[in-house]
C-alpha cells in the first residue's frame, strides 16, 4: 500500500470514529435536551408528542411547580445538605482504606480486600429492611444521619481508589517523609491525598451523583415535608396526577431540570482534576 492510500484510510476511519462518537453524544444528550425543552411546553403540547421546539409555558410551569406548595430552595439545600456531606465522607475514609490497603502489610491484608470486593456483588436492597428496622432502634427516622454515614463505608470507591493508588502509589515519598519526622496521619494529608486527586474527583462525582439521585433510602426513612429531598418532591408531585387528574408534566420537567442543575455544577468544578491528571500521567509514562 503506497503513502496516499495509507493516508485515505486513515482519514476514512478517523471520519467513522467521528461519525460514531457524534451518535454516541447526541443518544447521550438528547434525553437531556427533551427535558429542558418540555419544561417551556404546555400539557396539552407535551401529550401531542415528541418535539425539538421550545414552547412559552416556562413561566407557567415555574408557577404551578409552586403551587403544589413545596418549597424547593429547601429541597435543594437538603439534597445538596445529604449528597455533599456523604460524598466527602465517603471520598476520604474511602481514600484512608485504599491508602492502608496499597501501603501497608499486615496479617489478613488480602481477606479483608477480599471480603470488601464480595460487599459489591451484594444489591443495596438485601438489607435494606434490616438497615430500616436499625434505624428504629437507634431512633434515627426522619433524620439526615442514616443517608450520610453509610458513606463510612462505600465498598465499591475503597476498590476504585485501592486500584488506582496501585498504580501511583511510590512507597519512597512515604519514606522520605518519615525521615523528615512526617507522622502517618501528615504524610496521608499532605502526600497520599494530592497524589490522588484524579481518582478522588472521579469517585466524587459518581458519589455525589448517586446520593443526589437517591429516591428510595429517603423515601423509607424520611416522612417530615420539610426534610424532603428534590426527588422526593418531584415524585410526590407526579403522584398527585394519579387518580383521573391532571399531571402537570411541564411543572415535572421543570423540577426535574433544577434537580439536574447543581449535577452538572459539580462535574464542572471537578473533571479538571480528571483530565489534568490524565494529561499528568501521559506525560510520565
Amino acid at each position: 500500500m503506497n503513502k496516499s492510500s495509507m493516508s485515505k484510510a486513515l482519514r476514512t476511519r478517523r471520519i467513522l470514529i467521528y461519525i460514531v462518537f457524534a451518535i454516541l453524544t447526541i443518544i447521550s444528550v438528547l434525553p437531556l435536551i427533551m427535558m429542558l425543552i418540555n419544561s417551556t411546553r404546555s400539557v396539552v403540547q407535551i401529550n401531542t408528542g415528541v418535539s425539538l421546539i421550545p414552547g412559552s409555558s416556562l413561566i407557567h410551569n415555574i408557577e404551578v411547580l409552586f403551587q403544589y406548595g413545596f418549597n424547593m430552595a429547601r429541597g435543594v439545600g437538603n439534597s445538596f445538605f445529604v449528597a455533599a456531606a456523604s460524598t466527602i465522607i465517603s471520598v476520604y475514609f474511602s481514600a484512608m482504606a485504599a491508602y492502608a490497603l496499597v501501603a501497608y502489610d499486615f496479617k489478613g491484608k488480602k481477606l479483608i480486600y477480599g471480603a470488601i470486593v464480595a460487599l459489591i456483588m451484594i444489591p443495596s436492597q438485601v438489607s435494606m429492611i434490616g438497615f430500616y428496622e436499625f434505624m428504629i432502634k437507634l431512633n434515627l427516622l426522619d433524620n439526615f444521619l442514616p443517608l450520610i454515614l453509610p458513606g463510612l463505608a462505600a465498598p465499591a470507591t475503597v476498590f476504585f481508589l485501592v486500584e488506582y493508588m496501585s498504580t501511583v502509589y511510590n512507597k519512597d515519598y512515604a519514606d522520605s517523609a518519615r525521615l523528615d519526622g512526617a507522622g502517618e496521619l501528615k504524610i496521608f494529608h499532605r502526600v497520599m491525598l494530592p497524589m490522588m486527586k484524579p481518582g478522588l474527583a472521579t469517585m466524587a462525582i459518581f458519589g455525589f451523583v448517586f446520593s443526589w439521585n437517591n429516591f428510595l433510602m429517603p423515601l423509607i426513612l424520611i416522612s417530615k415535608q420539610s426534610m424532603y429531598t428534590l426527588p422526593m418532591i418531584v415524585q410526590t408531585i407526579t403522584a398527585m396526577g394519579a387518580g383521573g387528574h391532571t399531571v402537570e408534566w411541564g411543572a415535572i420537567y421543570v423540577g426535574l431540570s433544577i434537580t439536574v442543575v447543581p449535577i452538572i455544577i459539580v462535574y464542572l468544578l471537578l473533571s479538571r482534576f480528571i483530565v489534568g491528571g490524565g494529561n499528568a500521567g501521559g506525560v510520565k509514562g
